[in-house]
């Protein structure tokens, strides 16, 4: 493994952290979108045609019909929630790793890798829950046609008003199960193709723009087959209406199981993987040019 030359920067970790997440958004986001909507379609009755065909249609529809904005659907509550978000989950995995050393030279194996990650998992739930709930509610409300919502800020007072702060953070159990192991998948992911592509005689912290881009959107496909089967439950649960599941995640499950099979657990599987390389791709980059310019700026911090 290569030898790593700044020590671990929790605090580093969280502002750069935030920038490659606002990175993330702008490039992912379209087909977060249309991700959401082809998870949460309803099944259409015997006879009738499926409201999208697939992640192709899905796009081609949003932007016909609702034009680039729509695409950028519900893009102000990731954006407000990515930041610290991503601060928070980049800066768990710092602490992650920070815990696991025993002095600052230390160089962490791939299952303490993982293990950072997954911590980082459980910081970002907190900040995750809300913004997902959130934002499926104002992604699938447009291609409904059923407008409840005026924005992130209106959903959430609404959430409130109807269910309190349980309505708001509905659906915080499956952002775990998605979030913890995918994040520790991520992460390992991420350090081990960096420590591959570098070239021998090389540090880790000299590869290209292009090295890291292909590292980063590994990733985050590595960290999306992790995590696609939770995140359809997760989609289902936060739209579906009060009352619907009253025992969580299982209801779901077996609903989703019983009607549509188990391949229905991989909806929006074609959307997730082509968003989650350029997404992620942007995310590690900016986060590497920001943590370069930390350094440059701040090196004993």
């Amino acid at each position: 493994m290569a030898k790593q030359e700044q020590p671990i920067s929790p605090l580093k970790n969280f502002f750069a952290g935030g920038f490659g997440g606002v990175c993330l958004v702008f490039v992912g986001h379209p087909l977060d979108t249309v991700k959401v909507r082809l998870q949460t379609q309803p099944k259409p009755q015997p006879g009738q045609l499926p409201l999208f065909n697939g992640t192709f249609d899905c796009f081609k529809k949003t932007l016909v019909k609702e034009g680039i904005q729509g695409l950028y659907r519900g893009m102000t509550a990731p954006i407000i929630g990515v930041t610290p978000m991503f601060a928070v989950c980049f800066f768990g995995f710092g602490l992650g790793k920070r815990l696991q050393q025993k002095t600052p030279d230390d160089i962490l194996s791939y299952p303490q890798l993982f293990a950072a990650g997954m911590l980082s998992g459980v910081f970002t739930t907190a900040i995750m829950a809300p913004g997902e709930r959130i934002k499926c509610l104002l992604q699938i409300q447009a291609a409904s046609g059923n407008i409840k919502y005026n924005g992130p800020l209106d959903c959430a007072k609404k959430l409130y008003h109807e269910a309190g702060i349980r309505g708001i953070y509905k659906g915080t159990v499956l952002t775990l199960m998605r979030d913890v192991p995918a994040s520790g998948m991520y992460f390992m992911t991420y350090e081990w193709l960096k420590n591959i592509l570098t070239p021998e005689g090389k540090s880790v912290s000299e590869l290209s723009a292009l090295r890291i881009l292909l590292a980063g959107g590994t990733a985050g496909i590595f960290n999306w087959a992790v995590a696609i089967p939770p995140d359809v439950l997760k989609s289902r649960f936060q739209t579906a209406p009060a009352g619907k599941y009253p025992n969580g995640f299982r209801d779901v499950l077996r609903e989703l199981i019983r009607e549509e099979g188990v391949a229905s657990l991989y909806k929006g599987f074609t959307a997730v993987m082509i968003r989650a390389f350029p997404a992620n791709a942007a995310c590690f980059l900016g986060f590497e040019v920001a943590m370069k310019f930390l350094n440059w700026i701040a090196p004993n911090m």
